[in-house]
């Protein structure tokens, strides 16, 4: 509520009717001149808003801002209303089809205004329209529209409305929002009691089953994950819609938006509605951000706005830590927040039938135990509320036994789960049977990213490993990746998964012959999982994570030698990656220094196949040909060494098979043709490229010549590597690398692959 005090600091409804009266009164032309009223409409509404900003600016209360830019707009529509109804056309006797509504619909009807956001009206009428009631209608919004105000709006009779909501889930869910803001008060009484029996009425499980699905759909279009590191806070998954959702299907089932109501229905406890109320508040605070910052009706959370946002929400930096990075963590978490909700909501809906008519869950089978556990369909549910309690193992078999049988977790179950945090202590992290059933989930060949995925949301998983809590929400704050480093490691663990079981064989051919070959494989999920886990806290994450790995592993049951193995893929689990994309790997002594530290052919299948996890969990757009070609070109050159031998003594056998590969596809070249060719090579050039690509190079070379022409370029499409490629013979100079380089940026050439070979002939 806003206090009367503050109802006329927003904006003088009295005075403002008054001065658009004297307004209208000492316009020279027609009354129906919308000059004279759209002044002091206008600095009404620049006062009223300046205002509304300066307190927020002073306060960060998103929530106020809310209640404010409705008042201000509900009391510039209603005197505006009254204006254009008794002055410019008054109508002293309407008839019953003359009577006219104006409605708030929408977000606006909910009571919710951002600065920017669009405000949403509806005309409504008993029955068709009037010429009367059109004039009325077309003044308010040109006049309106003069002011920039975003106007949606329908004018519509009661019989449409109610015939549209049957048939359009949107515009009824835009109608069960409905707020009467003026005109004929008992026409929207008679609109709310038969839109309340002639759709709501014996519709709710429809409404839910079709709301949850379009809730669904929104998450696929946006980007179905709500760790995505520039979220949309409106439409994103843990998002204010997501809690409108919740809101809808509230006043649609228990005829109550009141959160509080909620409370005493049993719906919610008094936690869960304050966790509603902190998480409303602060998305109502960003997005208020957002929209002043952009200057427009902005809902994306972007690199470039985080930064400023976090500062003005008070989120400094300290040691170790960026204030910009405390304030994504906290939206994180304010969206897994949201998510909690949704999933608590749900399971409420289900064991209270009887607000819902027998929703139509679906259900298979009968009803069986299982260790303890019912069985309730195709869902695994727990006996009792205080089962946890006696069995805090339970905990973690929960999600062992879901994942073993392929059985949904009923969401009273994770909703207990969750409540029962409290119960993972030292002691049951030390317990041998946790670990081992944890382990189990982790290297399970039933599909693990989705089980630790529930365990993360239950908030199961951050309480047992500690260490992986601290990266629940953690941003990585760099343009490379997209989403936060708790989603990225499931991820990375459900793409390790594929790759073994097969179903990415032909984008990893190499990775999956090798994954299905490894002697440690528990070493590798582990590491996967904790490749990240030292992330956020300053310093080397590789070295941090390291000193994790051989304190973990043990706890976890794994071996001294697993442990090992373990702590080195943490501490090197970037060298693959570096060493393919950011040196010549055509160079021996490159394949010299990365065999070194790598040492076995099982270190190396382990590090090939955990790097290819790593890349395609970044996002889905960072893996292409290009850095399969260069990892696969990496692992052969290195296996080759490990295996037999040093580079010295092979490297005259490699160029004389180079050459000879060359030969053979050169048929029309001369033996002195292709003499002249070789002696331009030096050894370097020969290790460097494959046999096509020499070939192709003979023939430039060649027509170059011929043609006496200083430049020569040529281009092929790289399938295998997903790109272009541009060859150029020219003869040699200073900047010349430089030149060709910044022509090609230029152009918008994104270039991901450099190699400058001089001929011995100065080309």
């Amino acid at each position: 509520m806003v206090s009367i005090a503050r109802r006329r600091e927003i904006i003088d409804r009295q005075a403002l009717a008054e001065h658009l009266k004297l307004a209208l009164g000492a316009a020279q032309s027609s009354a129906l001149d919308r000059g004279g009223v759209v002044a002091p409409l206008r600095a009404t509404l620049t006062k009223g808003r300046a205002g509304i900003r300066r307190r927020f600016e002073a306060s960060g209360d998103g929530a106020a801002v809310m209640r404010e830019q409705c008042l201000l707009t509900d009391q510039l529509i209603g005197v505006l209303f009254d204006l254009v109804t008794r002055e410019v056309y008054p109508l002293p006797n309407p008839t019953k089809g003359e009577r006219l509504t104006i409605v708030a619909v929408g977000g606006y009807g909910r009571g919710e205004l951002a600065p920017f956001s669009d405000i949403d009206l509806l005309f409504l009428l008993p029955y068709k329209q009037t010429p009367h009631t059109e004039q009325v209608i077309e003044y308010l919004l040109y006049t309106l529209w003069d002011l920039g105000l975003k106007i949606g709006q329908a004018t519509r009779s009661i019989e449409d409305c109610l015939r549209q909501a049957k048939s359009d889930l949107t515009i009824r869910t835009s109608l069960l929002e409905a707020r009467y803001l003026c005109g004929e008060q008992a026409l929207f009484g008679e609109f709310q009691r038969r839109f309340d029996a002639e759709v709501v009425r014996g519709t709710a499980t429809q409404f839910l089953v079709e709301k949850l699905a379009e809730r669904d759909e929104r998450h696929r279009r946006v980007g179905d994950s709500r760790y995505q590191l520039e979220p949309n806070i409106k439409e994103g998954k843990g998002g204010l819609r997501d809690l409108h959702t919740l809101l809808w299907i509230a006043k649609y089932i228990f005829r109550t938006e009141d959160v509080g109501r909620l409370v005493e229905l049993g719906v919610l406890s008094t936690e869960e509605s304050q966790r509603f109320k902190r998480a409303q508040d602060f998305l109502w605070t960003v997005r208020c951000h957002l929209h002043y910052l952009a200057g427009r009706a902005e809902e994306r959370l972007t690199f470039d706005l985080q930064a400023e946002i976090g500062r003005q929400m008070g989120y400094t930096d300290h040691a170790g830590s960026r204030g910009v990075e405390r304030f994504m963590k906290h939206y994180f978490l304010i969206a897994k927040d949201v998510g909690d909700l949704t999933r608590i909501f749900c399971a409420v809906l289900e064991a209270d039938r009887k607000h819902t008519r027998r929703l139509s869950w679906p259900r298979w089978g009968g009803r069986r135990t299982l260790e303890g556990f019912i069985v309730d369909g195709h869902r695994l549910n727990i006996p009792s509320e205080d089962f946890f309690k006696e069995d805090p193992v339970a905990l973690i078999r929960l999600f062992r036994i879901a994942q073993q049988r392929e059985l949904d977790i009923h969401p009273r179950a994770l909703r207990t789960a969750s409540q029962s945090l409290r119960l993972i202590s030292p002691q049951l992290r030390d317990h041998s049977e946790a670990n081992r059933l944890f382990l189990e989930i982790l290297t399970s060949r039933k599909d693990p990213e989705t089980a630790l995925r529930r365990m993360n949301e239950a908030g199961v998983f951050g309480r047992f490993i500690p260490d992986f809590g601290r990266v629940v929400a953690q941003m990585q704050y760099d343009m490379y990746h997209v989403y936060t480093v708790d989603e990225h490691t499931l991820f990375a663990i459900g793409i390790l998964h594929k790759i073994e079981t097969g179903l990415l064989e032909d984008e990893h051919p190499l990775a999956t012959q090798l994954a299905a070959n490894v002697a440690s494989r528990r070493a590798l999920y582990v590491a996967v999982m904790l490749h990240d886990i030292a992330k956020g806290r300053g310093g080397d994450h590789s070295l941090i994570g390291e000193q994790i790995a051989l304190r973990l592993c043990p706890r976890l049951g794994l071996s001294a030698e697993e442990t090992d193995t373990v702590a080195w893929l943490v501490r090197w689990h970037l060298l693959m990656s570096s060493t393919a994309f950011k040196l010549d790997i055509g160079d021996p002594q490159t394949i010299r220094d990365f065999v070194e530290r790598v040492q076995s052919p099982e270190r190396l299948k382990l590090l090939l196949v955990l790097t290819v996890a790593d890349i395609r969990a970044v996002g889905p757009k960072v893996w292409n040909g290009w850095k399969a070609a260069l990892l696969s070109e990496l692992y052969h050159r290195a296996i080759e060494v490990i295996s037999g031998g040093l580079i010295e003594e092979r490297q005259d056998a490699r160029i004389a098979a180079a050459q000879a590969a060359a030969r053979r596809l050169l048929p029309e070249f001369s033996e002195a043709e292709f003499s002249t060719f070789v002696g331009r090579g030096y050894p370097f050039y020969w290790l460097s490229f494959d046999p096509d690509t020499h070939a192709r190079h003979a023939r430039l070379m060649r027509e170059a010549e011929a043609s006496g022409s200083p430049l020569t370029v040529a281009k092929r499409v790289d399938t295998r590597r997903s790109g272009t490629e541009i060859t150029l013979y020219t003869a040699d100079h200073a900047g010349l690398f430089s030149r060709i380089a910044g022509a090609l940026a230029v152009s918008g050439a994104n270039i991901v692959d450099a190699k400058i070979m001089t001929m011995s002939n100065g080309m």
